[in-house]
């Protein structure tokens, strides 16, 4: 029989839906033809396949090939079907035995000598191939991927007569060796909280960001650490679970840099410039990918001066700060990545960058002030829990004296809030749904009107309302308090004070 049929992934977002390379020889004039919505990179793979057979000792069929890459209408891009095509071919052929193959599952792309290039999104389609129980063999590059995932079977190979000689012995490759990784928080060393030197009002805001997963940003003039203490952000969140980590790697696997391994576990930190397009921000292209809310997906996505970005750029932010995922549409496809971050946006209080500051004079006009706090629109301010001012410090606390907190100790703090989070309603704080927030987030008469007086004088929404008593929820938790109390109600408003009005400039 001319027939072979060899089981490989596609890429979708980041799935890995199976696809069927099926490989017919027949009578007529020699030709191959690759049907099956088959991308140009695939259809350039003949060339490559043709001569890495050739180089590796093998025979050409010199016969009318046809290569049907099943289902026929899910479009197949890249040169991750370059070993399957290969090894259909050398099957139907009879120049290796097709009786192993459907128990493995085949990766790669391959150079004009026979090696094996590694790819990317190996580890969704190793999870998927987990699920179906069988063994991916994979480029010997993208092995140590493979290997996060917990439970799969996976082979390394190099080259293309290794993984025939698997297919002729069985026992030719051996599983690869998982690489001892470092710890996580090894990696935030070198950004660590105690390096800020005074902000004190800041880092208690940054920590309750930590603990329950809240928006937060930093206003203040040139130089006073806005920067700084984002940075330290991820080195006081909770650790990344297996299953977070697992959806973390997936993402990074399926984008243009690929996964670094050295990052496994450790939270994503995003800082996309203010020139950003929309398209970079939430993802997309021809083969939709993801973009920087995707990347920063449980992580951080650190946005510096805030209002320099299109305005219509950051309205992009506004659905996925709510759902936590973004869809892709394009004519041919659809994808859907998702992307739970925190954002964590930095500004100057005006254009000139001192308004406020009690050394250097501000020479910006109202109008002027307005216009610049007019680019960032009332409903992605709502969006964000925590509205902070980071001042100039004076230079006697910037030469250090008394040890500031490590973010091992404020993490300690983080974790067990956390906990406490995830026994009562199984989710942070700041995924809690209106009945959840009326639930556990619950009120006395007086912290009642206290609250309601506190919207009416600062025009908040009802959305800045629920955001509110989040927070305020959050605070207790790091106190270890059971219930909302009026201090942690009254720190949760003074959080919010900027939300409508700073330095006597309204917002548009």
């Amino acid at each position: 029989m001319s027939l072979a049929i060899v089981y490989t992934r596609a890429q979708a977002g980041i799935d890995a839906p199976l696809v069927s390379v099926e490989v017919h020889l027949s009578g007529g004039l020699p030709g191959l033809f690759i049907v099956g919505l088959p991308e140009a990179a695939v259809k350039e793979s003949k060339d490559r396949v043709r001569g890495a057979i050739q180089n590796s000792g093998f025979e050409f069929p010199a016969r009318r090939i046809t290569i049907n890459l099943a289902p026929a209408d899910l479009p197949k891009e890249g040169g991750r079907f370059d070993l399957p095509i290969a090894l259909g071919l050398l099957a139907a052929s009879g120049q290796i035995p097709r009786e192993r193959l459907d128990q493995y599952e085949f990766l790669g792309e391959l150079a004009l000598g026979g090696e094996l290039r590694r790819i990317r999104g190996v580890l969704p389609a190793t999870l998927a191939c987990r699920d179906a129980g069988r063994t991916l063999l994979t480029p010997g590059e993208n092995a140590g991927e493979a290997m996060l995932a917990g439970g799969a079977k996976v082979l390394g190979a190099a080259h293309l007569l290794e993984v025939c000689q698997q297919m002729v012995t069985g026992n030719a490759l051996q599983p690869p060796v998982m690489q001892p990784r470092a710890p996580s928080g090894l990696a935030l060393l070198d950004r660590d909280l105690s390096d800020v030197r005074g902000q004190h009002h800041a880092k208690r805001a940054l920590e309750i960001a930590a603990a329950g997963g809240h928006n937060l940003l930093l206003i203040g003039p040139p130089g006073t650490g806005k920067t700084m203490l984002a940075s330290r952000l991820p080195g006081i969140m909770p650790p990344l679970n297996e299953a977070e980590a697992l959806e973390t790697a997936a993402i990074a696997s399926v984008s243009a840099q690929g996964l670094d391994l050295q990052q496994w576990g450790v939270r994503p930190f995003r800082a996309p410039h203010h020139t950003a397009s929309g398209v970079a921000l939430v993802g997309g292209g021809g083969q939709p990918r993801p973009g920087e809310i995707s990347l920063a997906h449980h992580g951080v996505l650190f946005l510096d001066e805030l209002p320099e970005y299109d305005r219509r750029v950051l309205e992009v932010l506004r659905e996925p700060l709510e759902s936590g995922r973004i869809t892709i549409s394009r004519a041919a496809r659809q994808a859907d990545f998702p992307a739970r971050f925190q954002l964590v946006a930095a500004m100057n209080p005006c254009p000139c960058g001192y308004l406020g500051d009690a050394e250097r004079h501000c020479a910006c006009g109202q109008e002027q002030v307005r216009r610049y706090r007019a680019r960032i629109s009332g409903p992605l301010i709502d969006r964000i829990d925590l509205h902070i001012e980071v001042p100039r410090l004076a230079h006697r606390i910037l030469r250090g004296g008394s040890p500031e907190e490590s973010s091992a100790t404020v993490r300690a703090r983080v974790c067990a809030a956390r906990e406490r989070q995830l026994q009562r309603a199984g989710k942070p704080n700041s995924a809690l749904g209106t009945r959840e927030i009326e639930h556990y987030c619950a009120l006395s008469d007086a912290d009642h009107k206290l609250l309601e007086h506190a919207l009416e004088r600062l025009g908040l929404s009802p959305r800045a309302y629920h955001r509110i008593l989040k927070v305020a929820r959050t605070i207790a938790d790091l106190a270890g308090s059971g219930t909302i109390k009026t201090p942690h109600l009254t720190e949760a408003i003074s959080y919010r004070a900027l939300d409508r009005t700073m330095g006597g400039v309204r917002y548009s």
